[in-house]
């Protein structure tokens, strides 16, 4: 049986953000966005983010210490989202807004700073 490049991926398990400090990182994941700790190490820290892990890590090597991608966490309602997280302390580059229409549906975004310098985003899709 071949094997195509459709079937090879499964789904997302993990992702690796770049940190310099784990216990700043761990705090502003945990207590400001709201995210489940699974555990922690002194280089590393797991949450769940509704079944997909989030790793925090201190790099390993210097070509891994360089701010991550960005990750689009879905929200129900982001502009509830955007002012609860803001009240916590969370820093946000804009406010929430549309970025494509596509039928009746509507994308909205927010972008944030987490405490490590990386840039992730709030997302959320209504219909019109």
């Amino acid at each position: 049986m071949e094997t195509t490049k459709t079937n090879l991926i499964q789904t997302i398990s993990q992702i690796g953000v770049p940190v310099n400090d784990i216990g700043r990182a761990v705090e502003f994941y945990k207590d400001l966005l709201g995210l489940s700790l699974l555990f922690k190490t002194e280089n590393m820290a797991f949450f769940d983010c509704n079944g997909i892990r989030l790793l925090l890590t201190l790099p390993e090597k210097e070509e891994f210490d360089h701010p991550s991608s960005v990750i689009y966490f879905q929200v129900k309602d982001i502009n509830d989202s955007y002012k609860s997280l803001q009240s916590n302390g969370v820093s946000f580059i804009d406010k929430p807004h549309i970025v494509a229409k596509l039928n009746q549906t509507e994308t909205w975004m927010t972008f944030f700073k987490d405490t490590e310098g990386n840039t992730h985003a709030l997302m959320s899709e209504t219909l019109n």
